[in-house]
């Protein structure tokens, strides 16, 4: 699709302010927002906001409310003081109201000494910004709030209705998005700029988290034979999550997942147990997340996870006298499939053909977003389209830095073939 005359001036509105972009990107990352730790970046985004003109709602996250409804996380930990940070434009407007979704919370970079430099001190080396979040989605987060100011910056004024959200926990449960949408700030549409590339996100697999515990029997390592050794206990159940995790793969792959190698991944991102060296250990715990197919509940998965712990349990003796305990916390995110029919997803389409003379391809993800949110709380089409990072969740974390340039001037162009403009 060829350029108008008026979204050429978008574009180059977006190279002007795409410096202030990148600055307020590096802002973010200085905070180092894990989980409990959000306070910093809420305020840093909620003075840029104002600071752009743009008005500023804080939504809460109060449990009473938000626990009744159907697609809430149990969290262990509290969120009532957290909120998210919506900004509406336009509500009620004539036109399907667009929504942008960002999350600024990101997931511990510990230990530090194993980064090129400190994650929360952002670096650039070549075409590329280092730092907890850079990628992860700090950058789609400055790329989609700079997009709506690149278009008053050129002159412009949106007035069609607009929802920006920037929300917290959607590392760890997705309920930042699910107050925001609890409280009525969705839309008709979602782009949300994750790090996938400017792709076409086509689905998504489900995500459960669970946590085993169990208890050992303490003695004196001097009679070590005459004890329980509780992390050792846990190690024996390592074999049958495995074997959970190959049988998802070999037999539930459908659909686009036919064509994914190894989609639903088990992890057991934490372990601890014991309290002595010389004593064998009375405690241990551990912290998994395992993948499961679009179009499998969440209560189908936990079932079968229980069933797996449960089948260990009969057929080794070592759990005659101590069985293990599991819970469930944190995501039982269920998996789908985006539908590529959408008029929006056309949309986005045209955008970056106009940008790069080419179609998107599609990609398969084998995490989760936040648009399951959006999808399963009331069937809002959309997708992820974002800038391109490396080493997420892991050491020396970075984003492309002309990658965040082409989301915004995408985003802007999108949001100019959405809805309406006018001129200043």
């Amino acid at each position: 699709m060829t350029l108008h005359e008026h979204e050429s001036a978008l574009l180059a509105s977006a190279d002007a302010v795409f410096p202030d972009a990148l600055s307020f990107l590096q802002d973010m990352v200085k905070e180092y927002s894990i989980l409990g730790q959000e306070q910093g970046v809420l305020h840093r985004v909620e003075d840029q906001l104002n600071a752009l003109g743009l008005p500023v709602t804080r939504v809460g996250m109060q449990k009473e409310t938000l626990s009744q409804h159907e697609l809430y996380t149990p969290v262990p930990w509290d969120h009532e003081n957290k909120y998210n940070l919506v900004t509406q434009l336009n509500p009620g407007a004539p036109g399907k109201t667009l929504v942008f979704n960002g999350h600024l919370d990101v997931v511990s970079a510990d230990p530090f000494d194993m980064w090129t430099r400190p994650p929360n001190q952002p670096w650039q080396s070549d075409s590329w910004l280092y730092g907890r979040g850079a990628g992860d989605m700090q950058g789609g987060v400055a790329a989609m709030i700079y997009a709506v100011h690149a278009i008053r910056h050129a002159g412009y004024r949106i007035i069609s209705p607009l929802t920006l959200q920037t929300v917290v926990e959607e590392e760890c449960s997705g309920n930042g998005a699910l107050a925001c949408l609890h409280q009525g700030y969705g839309g008709d549409f979602v782009l949300i700029p994750e790090p996938f590339g400017p792709a076409l996100y086509s689905g998504q697999v489900g995500v459960l988290w669970f946590k085993i515990g169990i208890r050992g029997k303490p003695v004196h390592v001097q009679a070590a034979g005459t004890g329980v050794n509780a992390i050792e206990q846990l190690q024996r159940l390592l074999p049958w999550l495995q074997d959970l995790e190959s049988e998802l793969n070999e037999r539930h792959r459908t659909g686009p997942y036919l064509e994914v190698d190894h989609p639903f991944n088990l992890s057991i991102g934490t372990i601890k147990g014991g309290n002595w060296p010389s004593s064998v250990p009375a405690f241990a715990e551990m912290e998994g997340r395992i993948g499961f197919p679009p179009g499998m509940t969440a209560n189908e998965i936990m079932q079968r996870v229980s069933d797996c712990i449960e089948m260990a349990c009969q057929k080794d003796p070592a759990f005659a006298e101590e069985k293990p305990r599991l819970r469930f916390h944190g995501f039982r995110s269920e998996g789908h499939l985006v539908d590529l029919g959408n008029p929006g997803i056309d949309l986005l389409a045209q955008c970056h053909r106009s940008l790069t003379g080419a179609d998107p391809e599609p990609y398969w993800s084998t995490c989760t977003t936040d648009l399951r949110a959006f999808h399963f709380y009331n069937r809002t089409g959309g997708t992820c389209y974002g800038p391109v990072a490396k080493n997420i969740h892991g050491v020396d974390e970075c984003v492309n830095i002309e990658s965040i340039r082409h989301t915004l001037k995408a985003y802007a162009l999108f949001i100019s073939r959405w809805g309406q403009l006018e001129p200043l």
